[in-house]
């Protein structure tokens, strides 16, 4: 971990290192990479999930159970963003420049919202399949009541870290927190192992099969009113590598594996607000027109007098 062990009378500032870091932070070894492309991931998926949330305030269409959960996952999507936009920036500055309370407070802020956005993904989903296959619509009570306990429960296990059961701390380049997946002893496994399941495992079980049974049924008849495939591989493939990198510290020396490519599952996640937008948003026709209608006050007015 990089933190401030004590300052002396001439401001001298002693630096205890984390084992992963002592490779960027050596003679010779290669600084942080450019903030580009994270800085870019963050910008678009802020923006356009930002433009998401103004739709729904704005475009009284939109306010349904149905979008209520969409409205769910672009909160999240710009929770996701925001935490983004201050790695990037700490990145730029080439070290973390807000201590470590910092470190635990963003660590909280960007677990959280990643557990919120992957377990909203998994309520449309289930939202999709109730509304379109069965028929009952889904009631503003079911809906309320699934946003209500994705973020509880994102809220219960990212707040499990602060209080013992894991542990936040300094990415390999030292530029922002998350999960330290470098301890590994008997509890960061048991967390690690628990929190996949609940917040993985299951989520992606249920996106995939939600999906695969609107494919059966609603593929007899013709083709399926939304997208079936891609909110699954977004999930499998946004965060499977960090899966995979925490299966792997679990099991193997993760120093084995070079700091610069330990980030590569960080920057794929940040760009999940980015193709979540796409996909949720764009991808629908009634989101599309709202968000259109927000951009343009004279088509919002036309639209209206019509």
């Amino acid at each position: 971990m990089l933190s401030a062990s004590s300052q002396g009378a001439g401001g001298t500032l002693l630096l205890r290192l984390h084992p992963l870091q002592r490779l960027i932070l050596t003679p010779g070894a290669s600084p942080a990479p450019m903030p580009a492309l994270p800085f870019l991931s963050a910008l678009s998926g802020l923006s356009l999930n930002s433009l998401t949330i103004l739709s729904f305030c704005k475009t009284p269409e939109l306010r349904t159970p149905s979008h209520l959960l969409v409205l769910s996952l672009a909160l999240a999507d710009s929770g996701i963003s925001l935490n983004a936009f201050v790695a990037a920036t700490s990145s730029l500055l080439r070290r973390w420049p807000y201590g470590s309370e910092g470190c635990q407070a963003h660590g909280f802020q960007g677990f959280a919202t990643a557990l919120a956005s992957i377990c909203s993904s998994a309520a449309i989903a289930w939202g999709r399949y109730h509304h379109y296959c069965t028929r009952s619509r889904l009631d503003w009570n079911t809906a309320v009541s699934l946003v209500f306990f994705v973020w509880l429960s994102s809220t219960f296990w990212a707040a499990l870290p602060l209080l013992g059961w894991g542990h936040y701390d300094y990415e390999p380049l030292g530029t922002c927190c998350t999960l330290d997946y470098s301890r590994v002893d008997r509890n960061f496994t048991s967390f690690l192992f628990t929190m996949a399941f609940f917040n993985f495992l299951l989520p992606l079980f249920i996106t995939v099969t939600s999906y695969r049974l609107m494919e059966q049924k609603l593929g007899k008849t013709g083709r399926p009113p939304v997208n079936t495939i891609l909110p699954a591989r977004t999930l499998m493939l946004a965060w499977g590598p960090y899966a995979l990198l925490y299966l792997y510290a679990t099991f193997a020396d993760v120093t084995s594996i070079s700091p610069k490519l330990q980030m590569v599952p960080a920057l794929i996640a940040k760009m999940v607000p980015t193709v979540n937008a796409i996909n949720y948003a764009l991808g629908s026709e009634m989101v599309h027109r709202g968000i259109w209608q927000c951009l343009s006050p004279q088509r919002r007015e036309r639209d209206r007098e019509q």
